[in-house]
């Protein structure tokens, strides 16, 4: 059986974006470099995994998540996407739809949050994971029998490498980032813990709770600057939690209705007129034509 594919799309998205030449665009003039470079990719993937059941999740604004509703300044520096890139989204999806994908958007939920909640109801029914993304929050959806893939970089991490590539096991990726922070969605972290000693302490202590009833245990690590080390988390605590708070997926999003993960047959239709519509050859949109796996 293989694995249920799960594609963190907005990633691929701004590859494409960065890739192409923005000088691509379609007849009427607009800019396509994005979709151009989406398609590739999803072309490319679909070809060489040919998943049986996917997901594909898109990220649908940066200031509505609900983690704005308890922490306002969270992703408050990323700029937004220009308008030249966001009118792109919609094609990209139209795109992955045609091509017999499920997709998924929310204003309150975030990409990873959608695709940790299929991930639940997957395991549930007994499927392993494939998670197709270049964020390493993503990597605490794993557990055993999973992969994470930043495709197509050629990284391919399995649940039991995730320790020494992340620097902590999955389900403690959040606790990890609750402690360094991540500069890239604003996560705050512990001032001064990086990641070796983020790392060094999450091999001891099983999550910040274990971490956190034993700061006597971290003052008397035989590490240099240990009761220091000691002192700052007790001075920071609120905001080792709240970090990890931002950095924990939701997976109890309420889908209605539940989307169906088998992939469909490809809208042969709707491929040739997108392609048409966007001025793409009969051989950009080739990939996507093929039929999903018997």
């Amino acid at each position: 059986m293989r694995p249920t594919v799960l594609v963190d799309a907005s990633v691929y998205v701004f590859r494409g974006w960065f890739s192409i030449k923005p000088t691509l665009k379609d007849p009427a003039g607009r800019p396509v470099n994005a979709v151009f470079g989406f398609g590739q990719w999803l072309g490319r993937m679909l070809t060489e995994l040919a998943p049986e059941r996917a997901a594909v999740a898109f990220d649908e604004s940066l200031t509505s998540s609900f983690r704005n509703d308890y922490f306002p300044s969270y992703k408050a520096n990323r700029e937004d996407a220009p308008p030249e890139l966001k009118v792109q989204f919609p094609l990209c999806r139209r795109l992955a739809e045609a091509a017999g994908l499920a997709c998924l958007s929310s204003p309150a939920y975030e990409a990873d949050d959608l695709l940790a909640t299929l991930a639940v109801r997957e395991r549930a029914a007994g499927r392993n994971l494939l998670v197709l993304s270049r964020d390493k929050d993503l990597a605490q959806l794993l557990r055993p029998g999973d992969e994470y893939h930043d495709y197509p970089s050629g990284l391919r991490v399995s649940y039991e490498q995730v320790p020494g590539v992340f620097g902590a096991p999955a389900p403690l990726i959040p606790d990890y980032l609750g402690l360094v922070g991540d500069k890239v969605d604003n996560i705050p972290g512990v001032p001064g813990i990086g990641p070796k000693t983020a790392a060094l302490l999450l091999a001891r202590w099983p999550g910040l709770e274990a971490l956190y009833a034993d700061l006597e245990g971290v003052a008397a690590l035989a590490v240099r600057g240990a009761p220091l080390l000691a002192a700052r988390l007790g001075e920071h605590r609120e905001l080792a939690f709240l970090s990890r708070r931002l950095a924990t997926v939701e997976d109890a999003v309420p889908l209605d209705p539940p989307p169906e993960l088998a992939r469909g047959p490809p809208d042969a239709g709707a491929l040739a007129g997108l392609a048409e519509e966007l001025g793409f050859s009969a051989r950009w949109r080739a990939p996507f034509a093929a039929p999903a796996p018997a």
